[in-house]
């Protein structure tokens, strides 16, 4: 177990009041979403995770007439042709709704989105339910599910989910165990991957495996670069850890508008995997790109713990974070080990964020939205802890799916971060933190 450091008071309050202040401007995922493919509207209808059919939509162009018009398939989905780009206002028809389902804002049923020729967009229709759904208006719609079917579909969308914010966790843990900094900006480190790896997919052409493998290893470059140029002079120049928290809150602030204004405010897809149907699997169902991003975090996962666990220089890290003097002392070169740390930190974060721009799309604040149930995870499990990490980003994700049995969808991850508050109260070091001695 990689245990943390003595860890300051004033940090882990200062955490704590930036969840729960943060709570509620959480952004939800509702659904549906359309993003144009080349010259058309790509889109899936889906409430609480389920997807809907037999939903009409239709497309008109401003200050033009009808455009086309589709119906959702069994998996959700439809797709409507567009004659080029420009404005167009997509909407749907409330008639065709499941019974029982209905917009969260009733004038909320038409959205005019500029389509440019790159083909990129997509538009949202909050949707909320009651427990089941039921049949489509209009005959032929989708059978009910009963509660312990839906439940466990959420639980495997909750492991996915959880598995997604542990990889990103992973290395912001390590980075405070070793160095003792509550890094705000390594939101943006997952934001950063996710759009290095969409420019190489989308604008230069390159399969998404591979660009997700240059982006990992570029998201490595960037976060060693955030040490040698940054951190580590400050460290140096003896900067408190306060005053470096206050820094990373400006650098996130910073890095997250620069990716605004050289990516774009709008939410784009990757051009590959995007229009999958899910396949059955007993009583779930899964798409194959959800179940490759199982597959694929839970390999760099053991991957990871065999490296702490195995290597020379996640012994090494171990190390440095139960004693950086001790350390130091046994010749172990503690400046290189923390570089190795930001730059095993920054490629976990690209490829988590590629992994969540697969599951969603690519968004400029996607990171900083994560940041708060990464947080959560690492808090939960234990702060500085690598295991600790992975055990609470997990329940903080399965909590975050499943709790829409019992609240509404849009209130899931707040409640998340009140478990997560509940949890800290009975156990305040976290699930696998080593309890400390104050005063």
């Amino acid at each position: 177990m990689l245990r943390s450091l003595p860890r300051p008071r004033l940090i882990r309050h200062l955490i704590a009041a930036a969840l729960v202040a943060t709570a509620g401007f959480v952004l939800v995922a509702t659904a549906p979403a359309a993003h144009a493919a080349g010259e058309g509207l790509l889109g899936r209808v889906t409430v609480d995770s389920q997807p809907v059919a037999n939903v009409s939509i239709t497309v008109t162009k401003k200050g033009g007439g009808q455009v086309g018009t589709a119906k959702t398939g069994p998996d959700g989905r439809f797709t409507i042709g567009l004659p080029g780009s420009g404005d167009y206002t997509a909407t749907v028809d409330p008639r065709s709704f499941p019974s029982g389902v209905k917009l969260l804002d009733p004038k909320g049923g038409s959205h005019t989105v500029p389509v440019s020729s790159d083909g990129t967009r997509f538009v949202i229709f909050p949707l909320t339910a009651g427990k089941q759904l039921g049949t489509a208006g209009g005959g032929g719609g989708q059978s009910n599910k009963h509660q312990p079917v839906r439940a466990l579909q959420l639980l495997l969308e909750g492991i996915r989910f959880g598995l997604i914010i542990a990889i990103t966790a992973i290395g912001l843990s390590l980075i405070y165990g070793t160095t003792g900094l509550t890094n705000f900006a390594h939101g943006e480190l997952v934001t950063f991957g996710a759009v290095v790896a969409w420019e190489l997919n989308s604008r230069f052409g390159l399969q998404l495996i591979v660009a997700t493998i240059l982006a990992v290893i570029i998201g490595g470059v960037a976060g060693g670069l955030n040490e040698r140029l940054l951190w580590r002079p400050l460290r140096k120049r003896g900067t408190g850890l306060i005053a470096m928290l206050v820094i990373s809150i400006g650098l996130s602030i910073l890095a997250r508008y620069l990716i605004q204004v050289f990516y774009s405010d709008r939410s784009h897809a990757y051009t590959d995997y995007g229009n999958q149907t899910a396949r059955d699997y007993g009583p779930v169902n899964l798409t194959d790109k959800d179940l490759s991003s199982i597959v694929l975090s839970l390999l760099v996962l053991v991957g990871v713990a065999l490296l702490l666990q195995r290597s020379r220089i996640g012994k090494a890290m171990r190390a440095v974070a139960d004693n950086r003097d001790l350390a130091s002392a046994s010749g172990i070169n503690v400046d290189r080990v923390v570089l190795v740390v930001w730059i095993m930190g920054g490629a976990l974060a690209a490829f988590g964020g590629v992994l969540y721009g697969l599951s969603d799309q690519v968004n400029w604040e996607m990171g900083f939205r994560l940041l708060l149930l990464m947080f959560a995870g690492i808090t939960l499990g234990g702060l500085g802890t690598a295991y600790g990490a992975l055990v609470g980003s997990l329940l903080v994700g399965v909590i975050v799916q499943m709790s829409t049995l019992v609240i509404a969808p849009e209130l899931k991850n707040v409640g998340g971060l009140l478990i997560l508050i509940i949890i800290l109260i009975v156990r305040p070091s976290g699930i696998l933190g080593s309890r400390t001695r104050v005063g």
